[in-house]
């Protein structure tokens, strides 16, 4: 509910806007004075102020300066019986939204309001679309299968609200996942709140989801409102939901339930419409065991579940994912970048425990000490320098040349790579970026071509 701040020391005009926006279902805090106007804002969130320009002692200039110097994006509308052109340009040089004179009609300001509230909303909107583009980098790429089941379930459960449960390890991209399925749902135009439940201590974590009124603790000085109500219309993803106490679990099993919320120290209920997405690379059902994590949320949070595969389980992908950030680091450091062929194959063969999250940062690295614009192996982290091959029969590690490892890890991605296809050599081939003969040629030479 948009909550709205009218700030008028005569009775008679207060109480006609009082009436007027409270009829058309807004929220309106009134104040008869400046100084009783600055004191409503500073307690709780306010989405738009109506202020008269001469007040006593804090006039409308005063206030609104305030307004804007606390919460620059909430629009200021200004009224008054004493207009010139000189207070209008000065309310309006200093952030004010509109000028209205005295008289005037009641439509007239309630078509200010609305033009207002919708400036405000744009605004709202760009900021969001914004964040959604910074988080843009590592979109989600990758051919192999595992990756295309994925794409699949996301197009699947995009158009609906149900709570879904985003399950891998670190680095594999969850937030990403859950981005891709707000931006495809009904849910886009709205905002998309992440909140990391590890990184937020234990006892700010229920006033940063749920908000908090004013006076409820020490420190809360004004009314604040959590992360839920912020991701009104939209979606929230709580990010590391096995972090999160036994205590909150029972409140957010609450709010799935019921979608309502109580702030900290208040007593009203707020209705939320809210879609709900939980990741963790914690085995939750083994959390259970532990009583750790209540049975009931559990099932409540993973009405359907995503299961990422980590870096290890698509190793085709690794060309495309490397090719996708070199390009990215190359815009950024405004370098043509380029890397050697062995530089993709000791990529390849890595374990990449740190997963996607992982290779970004290698080839960030990479990119920023290379000399000149092509990265070589002496450009990657020693781990990389120093893969080595499986250990052999006698246990002892195999001394192989780059020659002899290139080989085996390029026929362990061809293999791979048709066991993926179910053995369709066509698909395979385009896959891997290559004529379905030189494929052919390739499984003939490493003995797959009969499996």
């Amino acid at each position: 509910m948009i909550r709205m701040l009218i700030a008028e020391d005569k009775e008679a005009m207060r109480r006609s806007l009082v009436r007027l926006f409270s009829e058309k279902g807004y929220e309106v805090i009134e104040a008869g004075s400046g100084a009783e106007a600055l004191e409503r804002f500073n307690e709780m969130e306010i989405d738009l102020v109506i202020t008269d320009l001469q007040m006593g002692e804090i006039d409308g200039l005063q206030l609104l300066r305030e307004v804007k110097k606390r919460a620059p994006q909430t629009p200021v509308l200004m009224v008054t019986a004493f207009g010139t052109v000189e207070t209008a340009v000065e309310a309006m040089r200093q952030g004010a939204f509109d000028y209205l004179l005295k008289p005037f009609s009641l439509t007239e300001i309630e078509a200010r309001v609305e033009k207002a509230l919708e400036q405000r909303r744009l605004l709202t909107e760009n900021r969001y679309l914004r964040e959604t583009l910074d988080h843009a980098a590592g979109r989600m790429i990758g051919r192999s299968e595992k990756m295309q089941q994925v794409y699949r379930l996301i197009e699947k459960v995009a158009p609906h609200t149900s709570p879904v449960l985003i399950l891998g390890e670190t680095g594999t991209g969850k937030e990403m996942v859950a981005r891709e399925i707000h931006q495809r749902g009904a849910r886009k135009d709205g905002p998309f709140i992440a909140v990391n439940c590890g990184a937020i201590p234990e006892n700010l974590l229920e006033s940063e989801l749920f908000g908090y009124e004013k006076g409820a603790f020490t420190g809360a000085s004004a009314q604040k409102k959590g992360r839920l109500e912020l991701a009104e219309g939209g979606t929230l993803f709580l990010d590391e939901i096995g972090e999160l106490p036994l205590s909150l679990q029972v409140k957010l099993l609450r709010f799935l339930q019921e979608l309502e919320i109580q702030r900290v120290g208040g007593t009203k209920t707020i209705r939320v419409d809210v879609r709900l997405i939980a990741a963790t690379n914690r085995d939750l059902k083994r959390e259970i065991e532990e009583h750790r994590f209540r049975e009931d949320f559990y099932y409540r949070i993973r009405v359907i579940e995503i299961h990422l595969p980590s870096l290890k389980e698509r190793h085709g992908d690794i060309p495309e994912l490397s090719a996708y950030f070199l390009q990215k680091i190359s815009r950024e450091i405004h370098k043509n970048l380029g890397m050697l062929p062995e530089v993709l194959d000791l990529l390849t063969l890595y374990r990449w425990p740190g997963n996607v999250r992982e290779l970004e940062n290698v080839i960030e690295r990479a990119a920023v000490l290379a000399e000149g614009e092509i990265i070589k192996a002496g450009d990657l982290p020693p781990e990389l320098q120093l893969v080595s091959t499986p250990a052999g029969s006698n246990g002892e590690s195999n001394e192989l040349g780059l020659t002899e490892r290139l080989e085996m890890l390029e026929r362990e991605i061809i293999k791979k790579t048709l066991d993926e296809t179910t053995g369709n050599q066509t698909q395979a081939a385009r896959m891997l970026r290559v004529h379905r003969s030189s494929l052919q040629y390739k499984m003939r030479k490493y003995g797959l071509l009969d499996q």
